[in-house]
């Protein structure tokens, strides 16, 4: 049974759950002549929760339980001779799941029993035409244990969905049963049902810190690994990249910082002022027929996908600026370059930087104003003097907001901005960032165990950092703003 049906069979009990405990509420207090303590909706909501959460803890945990396990089961009957010179045990267990999946794909289709399953093996040249329907391609080096590990692999996750189809199917009816049973009309259905709730409620919100936990532990946990085999040094204080999975790789970090801060400068300088001023006449000038268009049509520029950004930028904008700019001027032949993905970038922010510094300036009070018009002051110089120093704080909020969105980016900079990584003051020469790099190391078949696969954690823990410093300022700032103000 499927992780879908097997959620919605028991959505579906905890529904019937909520009108049986309601029912038998009303009964119950008919029968014996008492007053309910809740309204009777509480106690079918008291039954419907207890039916469906405890159920759904359990299948979570499963799902999260059951691949580690498995993996690990069957990693450990894969021989180390089935493993191929200069590969990693986890690219072959990818090999055992892709064989696994494929094995599935045949049984739904009815090309494949059991029994054939049992007698197939991998010397077979069947076998792999067979996978190849499925869209399974399998190269002729692949050894017998690997397909023999996928059998046991496809046998052990075939029979953990069965238990867990019965573990949570008999939790979900347990917990019901036992709900059923608890109520009668003295039962504090209300109080249970919103302590329950609030449980709920709090286990959400340590979702995203658990998350955040999360992210960072294993940033953490890979960045010392590769600190181990690659010196501390080397990484932050070159001015090469240079990795090379055979060894002897320089892997520097310095210029890849050089170019994700030079291409989001250059994003800034695009979006900065003309966010701004978007956002002081929406505010200030426009009338409320042109503002209610005008600003979600400029919204629409954060909608639209970042890989379409990049083919702009691509197809559009490093040509323009490569024939009638840098060509002409002996400043650069290439399309790729610093300026081609800072512009299409800086297009990207300016409805991130104008509709916040809109809301903004709009939570001015509107006394400041009138204060400032009954002094004297006109339109212009009201802006200029009272609007704009007031909104300053939560405006520099928004830009640095802005500027960590501009240091995350990864396609536009990889189709405007190229992938060659150097320290130069050339806006035409083209340059990468630290994102890019993440990328290209963990793109392919790559060792784990090397530094140059490792190296992406360094980076990523870095650019976090960056980014995480940037948001809490952002939000420091935005924060002391809202308190002067609200």
């Amino acid at each position: 049974m499927s992780v879908g049906i097997l959620i919605l069979i028991v959505l579906g009990l905890a529904l019937l759950g909520y009108f049986v405990g309601r029912q038998r509420a009303l009964s119950k207090a008919a029968n014996e002549g008492r007053k309910l303590h809740s309204l009777p909706s509480y106690y079918g909501q008291f039954l419907a929760l207890f039916t469906a959460v405890p159920a759904l803890i359990l299948l979570a945990a499963w799902l999260f339980v059951q691949p580690m396990l498995i993996e690990s089961h069957v990693s450990g009957l894969i021989p180390d001779s089935a493993i191929p010179e200069g590969g990693a045990r986890s690219l072959v267990m990818s090999d055992v799941r892709r064989i696994a999946d494929g094995l599935d794909a045949l049984m739904e289709q009815g090309g494949l029993g059991e029994e054939d399953l049992t007698r197939m093996r991998a010397d077979l040249t069947n076998i792999r035409s067979r996978l190849a329907e499925v869209g399974i391609a399998l190269g002729s080096n692949v050894p017998v244990e690997v397909f023999d590990a996928a059998k046991t692999y496809r046998s052990e996750k075939n029979t953990g969905s069965l238990l867990m189809t019965i573990a949570v199917l008999g939790l979900s009816l347990a917990s019901g049963g036992w709900a059923f049973m608890r109520i009668r009309p003295e039962l504090r259905a209300r109080n249970n049902s919103e302590t329950f709730v609030k449980a709920l409620l709090l286990g959400s919100s340590l979702v995203a810190i658990l998350t955040t936990v999360g992210i960072v532990g294993s940033l953490l946990f890979e960045t010392f690994h590769f600190f181990q085999i690659y010196p501390a040094k080397d990484f932050f204080f070159s001015t090469v990249w240079n990795p090379q999975f055979r060894g002897g790789s320089d892997l520097g970090i310095l210029p890849l910082l050089w170019g994700t801060f030079y291409v989001s400068f250059v994003a800034l300088v695009v979006a900065v002022p003309i966010g701004l001023m978007i956002a002081i006449y929406l505010s200030e000038y426009a009338g409320r027929a042109l503002r209610n268009l005008a600003k979600p049509a400029i919204e629409v520029l954060a909608g639209i996908p970042t890989i379409v950004y990049g083919l702009f930028a691509l197809i559009t904008v490093g040509p323009f600026l490569r024939d009638w700019i840098a060509q002409p001027m002996g400043l650069g032949t290439s399309s790729s370059s610093v300026l081609t993905a800072g512009l299409v970038m800086g297009i990207m922010l300016i409805p991130f930087v104008s509709s916040l510094s809109d809301d903004i300036i709009n939570a001015v009070p509107q006394a400041m104003r009138d204060g400032s018009y009954g002094l004297g002051a006109t339109q212009s110089e009201t802006i200029r003097q009272v609007i704009l120093p007031a909104a300053l704080p939560g405006v520099v909020g928004a830009i640095l907001l802005a500027a960590s969105r501009a240091i995350g980016e990864t396609m536009i900079v990889v189709l405007g901005a190229g992938a060659a990584a150097r320290l130069g003051l050339n806006p035409f020469d083209a340059m990468t960032t630290v994102t890019v790099k993440i990328v290209s190391q963990l793109t392919g078949d790559t060792e784990f165990a090397s530094p140059e696969t490792l190296v992406a954690f360094a980076l990523g823990l870095t650019l976090f950092v960056f980014t995480l410093g940037l948001n809490v300022l952002a939000l420091y700032i935005v924060r002391k703003y809202r308190e002067q103000y609200e």
